[in-house]
């Protein structure tokens, strides 16, 4: 795929989470929650696949995505006034989120996992 269309399928993928997490579906929060972590962790293949430098596989964005998504849920541990105010907003909770939870990690290895296998089938 080529950058342009990685970014594209992101912005997709951007708007699926945005409607999943905005529209009332009444959906189970498990669900609401579990879908959002895979949609996210595909967003972030996807970008980070868009934006890789020039030689880099498409292996080598799924490590940089898995490490990515390892150190924002890892930064939701540290604490400050200004930050946590920030992640009460919904930009800080589309963002970064608010509590850490090894949990969301397997929801983002999933969506990550799930996109590589996506965009290496459309080959």
């Amino acid at each position: 795929m080529s950058r342009g269309a990685y970014l594209a399928v992101a912005a997709l993928v951007i708007l699926a989470g945005l409607v999943l997490r905005l529209v009332p579906w009444g959906l189970p929060r498990r669900i609401h929650h579990v879908g959002g972590g895979i949609l996210w962790g595909a967003m972030l293949f996807l970008l980070a696949a868009a934006l890789r430098p020039r030689g880099w596989s498409d292996r080598a964005a799924l490590a940089a995505a898995f490490l990515a998504a390892t150190a924002i849920e890892l930064f939701r541990l540290y604490r400050s006034p200004g930050l946590d105010a920030f992640r009460m907003t919904l930009a800080g909770q589309l963002l970064l989120g608010r509590i850490f939870s090894a949990w969301n990690l397997l929801s983002y290895a999933a969506g990550i996992a799930l996109a590589f296998l996506a965009t290496r089938r459309s080959r």
